[in-house]
């Protein structure tokens, strides 16, 4: 058994390596090629553009992973298959259970190392990249829309407040740029507002404001009258830290499994919209799982007769599942987002929907062929 661990597992592996980078050549020449149209935009280069592609990498290998595991296994089998290797190996003793508990084994190895690219690689590749082009295109992270919001509660001597801030625009060293703060009161009334030019997160519990203008409304009717105070340098207290700003800024991607748990807590916490990064928490905890699905997607194509066709149009329907598994998994996180179903449950349908498919393929050839 030993021997055959040895044989399938040399070939299987080589072969996904052997995909995945061809997949991972093609990627980063679109994104070279897509990058150099921004030469001379900033300080913009041919090798920063070069460096960028390099560092998205990560992030195609984690997502392609599923993909290239399942056509290298395919290709791997069938061509065992075809040289009539897989056929002896099968009259040696090696049955349809064990073989398919020893491509689990290999396919649990996969799901680790897609766990690890995922989860260390790939976010810390894609904030790298989102700050190379923050310094040396844009001259810093331009928001979209109305820029990031972000929402904290207190409690105070005259009942809980509700603050939201908003950030039109962060500053290549991390500086935050057109800042507004709106505080509301136990009833939704507007007490307080403070606008700045800039903003620097410090260690504790401080933003450090500059050229500010808070403006406050009175409570009462016959409180003082509304008034402007400016300050060139303004202490104002929250519970909003660097990592909380970080991940309403940055794109999802960026962000590990644990943190996106983390932030999207921090939403529910604050009444906030936390749909699409639990679906996004989710898909990442088990998208790893897609490997073990991926192997056992291709054991059937083990048992498929040489004389039913070749190596080309097996590979070409792993290509086929593939996509068809990239393009289902998306479509059920959009849906998701729209439909606002169970994050889990959106999460775990693909994964679950092939992984019946590839057992019901299975029990049917190993039963009828």
């Amino acid at each position: 058994m030993k021997t055959v661990r040895r044989l399938l597992y040399r070939d299987i592996v080589t072969s996904v390596v052997f995909v995945a980078i061809a997949f991972l050549s093609l990627f980063f020449f679109i994104d070279f090629v897509d990058e150099l149209e921004d030469v001379g935009r900033g300080r913009w280069s041919a090798g920063h553009a070069a460096l960028y592609g390099l560092l998205e990498l990560p992030g195609h290998l984690y997502e392609l992973m599923p993909i290239a595991v399942l056509i290298g296994t395919i290709y791997a089998l069938a061509r065992l298959a075809q040289s009539s290797e897989f056929t002896i190996l099968r009259t040696g003793g090696l049955g349809p259970g064990r073989a398919l508990a020893l491509l689990a084994a290999l396919g649990a190895g996969f799901a680790a190392l897609t766990f690890v690219i995922g989860d260390l690689a790939a976010p810390w590749s894609e904030r790298e990249g989102v700050t190379l082009q923050a310094r040396h295109k844009d001259g810093g992270l331009r928001l979209a829309g109305s820029g990031a919001w972000l929402k904290e509660r207190r409690n105070g001597a005259d009942g809980e407040r509700s603050i939201s801030v908003n950030v039109g625009r962060a500053a290549s060293g991390g500086q935050l740029e057109q800042v507004s703060i709106f505080e509301f009161d136990a009833d939704g009334r507007l007490v307080e507002r403070i606008v700045a030019e800039r903003a620097n997160i410090g260690d504790g519990s401080t933003w450090e404001l500059g050229n500010a203008v808070r403006t406050r409304w009175p409570v009462t009717v016959d409180a003082a009258p509304v008034k402007d105070e400016r300050f060139a340098t303004l202490q104002w207290p929250t519970t909003l830290d660097a990592g909380v700003v970080a991940a309403a800024l940055l794109p999802l991607s960026t962000m590990s499994t644990v943190e996106l748990w983390r932030y999207s807590s921090h939403l529910a916490d604050n009444e906030q919209a936390a749909q699409r990064q639990e679906i996004q928490f989710w898909k990442k905890a088990l998208y790893p799982l897609a490997c073990l699905v991926m192997v056992a997607l291709a054991l059937p194509f083990a048992y498929l007769h040489t004389r039913s066709g070749g190596i080309s149009w097996k590979v070409f329907g792993g290509i086929m599942l593939g996509i068809s598994f990239v393009l289902l998994n998306n479509v059920a996180g959009h849906l998701g987002v729209l439909r606002n179903w169970t994050p889990w449950v959106v999460a775990a349908t693909p994964g679950v929907v092939y992984l019946l498919l590839s057992l019901a393929a299975f029990s049917w050839l190993v039963r009828y062929r």
